[in-house]
């Protein structure tokens, strides 16, 4: 079965991303490029993009729910792993639903 996330993009257009510093590829064990954030505070960053309105995240490439996919999926931040951790199974949490239904898709599992 595919993996919804890599294809449905809602959630990339949909919520504010903040994450710790130490997600960021200038830290060891970091993976997410600099240049694709902006400072929050001292510790902490967002993706640019997330604040905007509508939110759309920078590394969001395509159109959502037919061919949007991360341009940094295997060096996303955190707060993007965990957001639907059963999307492999086609079913995705609250925020997942509620994102997918913003763009008029029915949620994981409807």
């Amino acid at each position: 079965m595919a993996d919804p996330c890599l294809s449905c993009g809602a959630c990339c257009a949909s919520f504010r991303v903040d994450f710790h510093v130490s997600d960021l590829e200038s830290h060891p064990g970091g993976c997410v490029p600099v240049a694709l954030t902006v400072p929050v505070t001292a510790t902490l960053v967002r993706m640019r993009g997330t604040d905007d309105g509508p939110p759309r995240c920078i590394a969001l490439k395509g159109e959502i729910g037919r061919e949007a996919c991360c341009t940094i999926y295997e060096k996303r931040p955190g707060p993007c792993r965990d957001f639907a951790p059963y999307a492999a199974l086609n079913i995705g949490d609250e925020g997942c639903a509620r994102a997918r239904r913003r763009y008029g898709m029915a949620a994981l599992g409807e």
